[in-house]
């Protein structure tokens, strides 16, 4: 069967109830579009676990600034149908920004403490409200039984899996692996922002956050030598520029000044004028020399 491409949401909201009604499972994979190798496997994880697939496409004003890319965030709609056809997914929901907030909206949906008081939160102290918000919204149009979302945007998963908690949305939100390039890059749709020479200078996030794990790995459990390390190693690559990096538990987000148990060691890095973000969890138990 082609695969359906609906702009509306009653046209989504009536495809995906008929799939419920035909006791078919729904999965639905977010995407803000400009697909990539770590979009394609939330897809085809997905696909394995469910009857019917949908890829959202919707770049969500509400989680940018004014200053920041909303308006040249990458977009190519035909490349991602091709790829999304290609992988069987079953409907696209490809609605506008006016479909998807009308000129009156003034409802948001916010998940406070600490899940969102420190790393990406304090740069960017709106941005999570607005991904709570339009997360809520397609989990209310498309009605899933599993959403799928990836540890790279680490903070984001535990800030939706939180909202599912809270208002008890009947939905099984699937965790799935970061997704690199060979050299150790995260997969990302900002990453075609870069130039060759800020290409190569990218890779000191994934380096970094090795060396992080090889001084964990050698018995190293002090945060700030840790970070220290880390900050080093970054300040010396060109195009760089910190925003944060940070040692949190994985369940809290609390900052962990000693590490004796997993943590998730998060950062966040200019490259000229590109924002990347990239993390890992380690459990120093379950690491060996």
């Amino acid at each position: 069967m082609p695969i359906q491409i609906v702009q509306s949401i009653a046209d989504a909201r009536s495809t995906c109830r008929l799939q419920n009604r035909q006791g078919k499972s729904v999965g639905l994979v977010p995407t803000m579009g400009f697909l990539h190798e770590g979009h394609l496997s939330l897809v085809r994880q997905a696909r394995s676990d469910n009857d019917f697939v949908v890829v959202s496409v919707f770049v969500n004003p509400t989680q940018f600034l004014p200053s920041e890319d909303f308006d040249t965030y990458p977009q190519n709609f035909e490349q991602d149908q091709r790829l999304l056809e290609d992988e069987g997914v079953d409907l696209i929901f490809f609605p506008s920004t006016k479909e998807m907030y009308c000129s009156s909206n003034s409802t948001f949906v916010e998940v406070t403490g600490q899940l969102t008081t420190n790393l990406c939160a304090i740069s960017r102290p709106h941005f999570f409200r607005g991904v709570a918000t339009v997360v809520a919204k397609l989990f209310n149009i498309v009605e899933p039984d599993r959403a799928y979302f990836g540890h790279k945007d680490a903070q984001q998963l535990a800030i939706i899996q939180r909202m599912v908690q809270d208002l008890n949305f009947d939905i099984e939100v699937v965790p799935m692996p970061i997704v690199r390039d060979s050299d150790g890059l995260a997969k990302s749709s900002r990453n075609s922002y870069l130039n060759p020479d800020q290409r190569r200078s990218s890779t000191v996030l994934f380096r970094a956050l090795q060396h992080a794990k090889t001084l964990i790995t050698q018995g190293e459990r002090s945060s700030n030598r840790i970070l220290a390390e880390m900050e080093k190693m970054i300040q010396a690559t060109e195009y760089t520029r910190i925003d944060y990096i940070n040692i949190v538990c994985t369940t809290s987000f609390e900052p962990q000044e000693y590490i004796n148990s997993e943590v998730l060691i998060a950062i966040a890095v200019w490259i000229t004028n590109t924002r990347l973000i990239d993390s890992i969890r380690i459990d120093p138990a379950n690491l060996t020399s």
